[in-house]
């Protein structure tokens, strides 16, 4: 609720503070004493456009403060915290414009200087201004799907969707970008797929190259090799007087030495190695030459490995072993690719499912919303015809989202109040209304349908009462002393029959002195609400049964009674 507003050098107020209460709340006085002032003050508040013009003559700047009260449970608190204009615990909120002339305008929220477009969708949330003026929350499309959502009991529901829906679109960008990615690395992928199948193909191994580069110098070099092994072999083993042979003679002779002195006996092991060593050796040189067969064949094949060894190092500016290395790290990094293909084909199913999902709920949604949409109508329909509107129509018109749009963040549908002041006119939307007077009385209509549902806690009525007569007057202000039982509302009248029905009560006037006009706004007591309503009945001759008449008005409004249904 507002709780407090001081104005300072705006227009015709020099200094202005006021403290308002909970309920119904009007403002009086003649006309051109200043009563729209307040509703203008209100707007600045709210984040209306400001001018220099509103700025008092005689003065460099206008300041404008507003005092709010929330309830603790207001769901505007944690958006307020979560910027830090609010601390824990904490639910007053203030706010204030500054107006200076030189055009640099300030706006403060709880101190803390704030952008004008902050303010305005903070306060969109706190407060309504019903009449000529622009601050009007159930004129757009998305505030009439909250009214309908809220009337219907919806709310819940939309919110279950919404989260599915944001959690869909996720996955969607998810995957799109999934698709993307594999899509730009594809022309890389498949260079690298051409090296690992290369590599494969070659099927390289650890120290390959050094054994090929061996066996082909044997076998280059079979020739010369046979004759060095053979002559060795002939040395060693089988030819005349070979080293085997000679050891022969010269172990038969140690023996000899033996015979004739005993201590060279320590001798005759060391023969016994050597010979041992010596056939060894022999045997190895045997199975060497036994080895050294001529295959053309081979020798040619060993030039086309050995040549394509030498191809792949000079491609890949690498040894075998690194050839080696990145024939695995290729291994792996293609089988990753395969995992991104999994994971694809899972997002798109999760994708399906929840657009499954969301088609479901949308679908639920929208029943229940139509449905909201013929009781809504029902019931603005009689509460025209207790504001004397029986000849006006409000419908609420749906449709679906567009083919290629399908489903939006709250669902499938459209909502537009669609509205007809005649009998035989058509209907246009609802922001189309021309007269104010006529778009306040309607918007009390649905305020008093909506009073429980809608959420917004202070409503400001100017003009509910143009162009109507007392009769009606005394019903539009029942109608929002109702509207009151969940709002504080505040209304500007010039009719006394409303005007009587306010929990409280302020009289505006222009007084004049020293050359100068300004306004004041005082609250009355009793005493001076009989004098004020009075006024408004009689004129300038107030009689002693016009006065009766007041407190009859006055007590008669008192005697209903004030339910307080919700905190504001």
């Amino acid at each position: 609720m507002l709780t407090e507003l001081r104005i300072s050098n705006f227009a015709l107020i020099d200094q202005l503070q006021l403290e308002f209460p909970e309920g119904f709340i009007v403002f009086t006085g003649e006309t051109g004493a200043g009563k729209s002032l307040l509703v203008d003050a209100l707007e600045l508040i709210a984040g209306g456009r400001a001018s220099a013009e509103h700025i008092r003559s005689g003065a460099e700047q206008a300041t404008i403060e507003a005092a709010f009260a929330l309830p603790s449970n207001s769901s505007l608190i944690p958006q307020l915290q979560e910027q830090d204009l609010l601390s824990d615990g904490e639910t007053d909120l203030i706010i204030r414009r500054v107006l200076s002339r030189n055009g640099k305008n300030k706006t403060y929220i709880n101190g803390a200087l704030t952008p004008i477009q902050g303010v305005q969708i903070i306060t969109s949330r706190l407060l309504d201004i019903h009449g000529q003026h622009d601050q009007q929350s159930l004129l757009s499309a998305q505030a009439q799907l909250d009214v309908l959502d809220g009337f219907g009991r919806t709310k819940t529901l939309r919110e279950s969707y919404a989260q599915t829906y944001q959690e869909w679109r996720r996955q969607e960008r998810a995957l799109a970008d999934k698709m993307t990615k594999r899509d730009e690395q594809g022309r890389h992928l498949e260079m690298k797929q051409f090296q690992f199948q290369e590599l494969r193909e070659a099927n390289l191994l650890v120290g390959e190259e050094e054994s090929l580069t061996q066996e082909h110098q044997r076998l280059r070099h079979r020739e010369r090799i046979g004759e060095i092994v053979e002559h060795a072999y002939q040395l060693l083993y089988e030819g005349d007087a070979s080293v085997m042979e000679q050891l022969q003679i010269i172990t038969t002779r140690i023996q000899e030495l033996e015979a004739i002195d005993g201590s060279v006996r320590e001798w005759s092991p060391l023969g016994e190695t050597a010979t041992v060593t010596l056939h060894e050796y022999a045997d190895r040189l045997r199975s060497y030459r036994d080895t050294l067969e001529y295959d053309p064949g081979r020798l040619g094949d060993l030039d086309d490995r050995i040549a394509k060894l030498q191809r792949l190092k000079k491609k890949y500016s690498a040894s075998i072993d690194e050839l080696i290395l990145l024939h695995d790290e290729l291994e792996t990094e293609l089988s990753g690719s395969s995992d991104v293909d999994h994971q694809i084909e899972q997002l798109r199913q999760q994708v399906e499912g929840l657009r499954s999902q969301v088609e479901k709920t949308a679908q639920d949604l929208s029943g229940k919303r139509r449905k909201a949409a013929k009781k809504l109508e029902k019931k603005i329909a009689e509460e025209f015809t207790e504001l004397k509107m029986s000849n006006v129509r409000l419908t609420v018109q749906m449709d679906e989202l567009s083919d290629v749009e399908k489903f939006g963040p709250t669902g499938k549908d459209t909502v537009e109040f669609m509205f007809s002041a005649n009998p035989g006119e058509p209907l246009h939307p609802l922001a189309k209304i021309a007269s104010g007077g006529e778009l306040s009385r309607v918007m009390l209509a649905m305020k008093a349908v909506l009073s429980e549902a809608d959420e917004i806690p202070v409503l400001v009525f100017d003009e509910v009462d143009a162009g109507v007569g007392g009769g009606v007057g005394g019903v539009i202000g029942k109608r929002l002393r109702d509207v009151a039982q969940y709002h504080q509302v505040f209304c500007i009248t010039h009719l006394p029959q409303l005007a009587s029905q306010a929990h409280a009560h302020y009289h505006i006037e222009k007084e004049s002195a020293k050359n100068k006009t300004v306004t004041r706004v005082r609250q009355l007591a009793e005493k001076g609400r009989e004098d004020e309503i009075s006024r408004m009945l009689g004129g300038a001759e107030v009689t002693k049964v016009i006065r009766q008449t007041a407190v009859e008005m006055l007590r008669t409004a008192a005697a209903s009674p004030k339910k307080r249904k919700s905190t504001l």
